[in-house]
């Protein structure tokens, strides 16, 4: 099956969103990333038990870091699904692109 989602979504395969550690998700930001995004299994069967959970918790984490620092938290999200679920995943990457043309480039980008 073939996906049709923006190019400009960059895809770093991990073994589990629990691996997504606030450095790499803040790093995104910091290099100039508009946005960053996770992908994880769906809440309650994650493979490695609450991976997805411990990720949607530093994901939260971050959201409040960036707002401390005036930039709107909202650019890093968290997303859960199946992996079957192959065109959800394509309108996730579609949603979030929206949401960060609303948003505008990354503050940081220019500095």
């Amino acid at each position: 099956m073939r996906l049709d989602y923006p190019s400009n979504i960059k895809i770093i395969r991990v073994p589990c969103t629990g691996k997504v550690d606030v450095m790499y998700l803040l790093r995104a930001i910091q290099k100039g990333a508009d946005g960053v995004y996770a992908v994880g299994c769906l809440e309650g069967s994650c493979h490695y038990n609450e991976g997805n959970f411990r990720a949607r918790e530093r994901i939260e984490h971050v959201n409040t870091l960036l707002d401390e620092i005036g930039i709107p938290g909202e650019r890093v999200r968290m997303y859960n699904l199946s992996s079957g679920e192959g065109p959800t995943f394509a309108a996730y990457a579609k949603e979030m692109t929206e949401h960060i043309r609303k948003l505008g480039p990354n503050p940081l980008k220019n500095k």
